[in-house]
């Protein structure tokens, strides 16, 4: 299996065989996917002595997160998908955060954060398995940073660990609420070890992969180009 994570600045690969996670690579930069995407790959099969046709199934983060990095990952995982004639599984930037903080060891209220850029950021909390702590969420969705801070007071102070990029990024405004930590290691973007640790878990549970046309990305809101140009009609 072979993990696609753009979501982010952040470019990441990752292969699983039989005997587990073996590989990942991260690339960070600015908005480079296009032209490390590919090249990534091809260097991690290549460490491990893989060729593209010993895949059997293509993970993907279908978002949200940056428009054009998604719109890379998800056309090349439904490219690679379909020329190898094997299904995709597609998993959201936010589910692969929250797995990725309980593999790198956060117990409790686990706050995933992607910058949406325009001043806002894609969000969602859940809990993760702690002893005698009490079931809590927020359904995902796109806030302004003050406004997701206000519903974070309704947690009372109790811990929260902030990750992702927006969670760094507007640290300032998260950590004003009591319980709150943004300063998680490792954690800025989406890990694409944890995607496949999300889609293992589906696939194990009884999620049959998809067809490579039958995914699509999850941008939770209209594109930027769609909005400018809408201002400026209404201009």
């Amino acid at each position: 299996m072979v993990a696609i994570e753009t979501s982010t600045e952040t470019v990441g690969v990752a292969v699983r065989t039989a005997t587990g996670v073996q590989a990942e690579l991260t690339l960070t930069g600015r908005r480079r996917h296009v032209e490390t995407l590919t090249p990534a790959l091809g260097h991690l099969l290549a460490q491990l002595d893989l060729v593209p046709g010993d895949l059997g199934v293509v993970a993907v983060d279908i978002g949200p997160g940056l428009f054009t990095g998604l719109r890379v990952g998800v056309a090349a995982a439904k490219g690679l998908a379909q020329s190898l004639g094997i299904g995709v599984v597609g998993a959201t930037s936010l589910d692969i955060l929250t797995a990725g903080a309980a593999a790198a060891g956060l117990r409790g209220l686990v706050l995933a954060c992607v910058d949406a850029r325009r001043g806002e950021v894609f969000a969602a909390l859940h809990q993760i398995a702690a002893a005698a702590a009490p079931a809590a969420r927020l359904d995902a969705g796109l806030f302004a940073p003050e406004d997701l801070a206000a519903a974070l007071e309704q947690f009372a102070g109790a811990p929260v660990h902030a990750v992702g990029d927006g969670a760094r990024r507007y640290a300032d405004v998260l950590q004003a609420v009591t319980g709150v930590d943004a300063e998680a290691p490792g954690l800025a973007f989406p890990p694409p070890a944890a995607l496949l640790d999300v889609v293992r878990v589906r696939m194990d549970a009884g999620e049959p992969p998809v067809e490579p046309a039958g995914v699509v990305p999850l941008y939770m809101r209209e594109a930027d180009a769609t909005s400018n140009f809408a201002r400026a009609v209404r201009a």
